[in-house]
């Protein structure tokens, strides 16, 4: 099918070091009916005690502690990225790592972070394509996005929609939903309190073992 009706917003992040609690970039593409309806991306202030900066990850994405001294840091940068979300799922590839960065930083920072839903484009890639990796240069690719610039957060997010997008048409899924199911992978959920819970478990389990 040439039409399809799917919204989402893709998210891509950026870190500082090995944390996932070191945001220091994140990349927003809202999906409206199968095309992309608006960009945003922007950078962050890593949280102090996650806020080395490594000389991998700045090799990777060119963003240095000097880059975002200015910016603002993550309790103050949440509200305008729940704002561009809304209600929509978000997509990323890789997922784990991406929902990682959110839940860690937002722990990092007490920050409240409200129930979200996500959706995993590297495990809707695995079930899609037939490809000799999946990592993002090469599913972007086999999607038909071939203007990438990998490690630019936007242009990561845009690349995962564009994953989502092409299998929709290619398997006749109007929305989200759809494609989940005719491709079993499922849109997940994550709540805060949840992790916190979970958190605090490791802790006391970690003080008297």
């Amino acid at each position: 099918m040439d039409d399809v009706t799917i919204d989402f917003t893709a998210i891509d992040f950026e870190t500082a070091n090995g944390s996932p609690a070191s945001a220091c970039a994140v990349g927003l593409v809202r999906i409206r009916d199968g095309r992309v309806a608006d960009r945003a991306t922007w950078l962050i202030r890593p949280p102090s005690a996650h806020d080395e900066f490594r000389p991998f990850n700045v090799q990777l994405h060119g963003i240095s502690r000097e880059m975002t001294r200015a910016a603002q840091p993550w309790e103050r940068q949440l509200p305008a990225l729940l704002a561009f979300l809304g209600d929509d799922v978000l997509v990323a590839h890789n997922a784990r790592f991406d929902i990682g960065v959110l839940l860690a930083t937002s722990l990092a920072t007490k920050t409240a972070l409200p129930a979200l839903r996500y959706f995993c484009s590297l495990r809707l890639a695995r079930r899609s394509y037939e490809l000799h990796s999946y990592r993002l240069p090469v599913a972007a690719e086999a999607a038909g996005f071939r203007t990438l610039v990998h490690h630019d957060p936007v242009s990561d997010a845009e690349a995962s929609a564009a994953i989502v997008i092409d299998t929709a048409r290619r398997f006749g899924a109007p929305d989200l939903a759809s494609l989940a199911t005719s491709r079993d992978v499922a849109i997940e959920r994550i709540e805060l309190d949840q992790e916190r819970e979970r958190a605090a478990t490791l802790t006391a389990a970690a003080t008297f073992a």
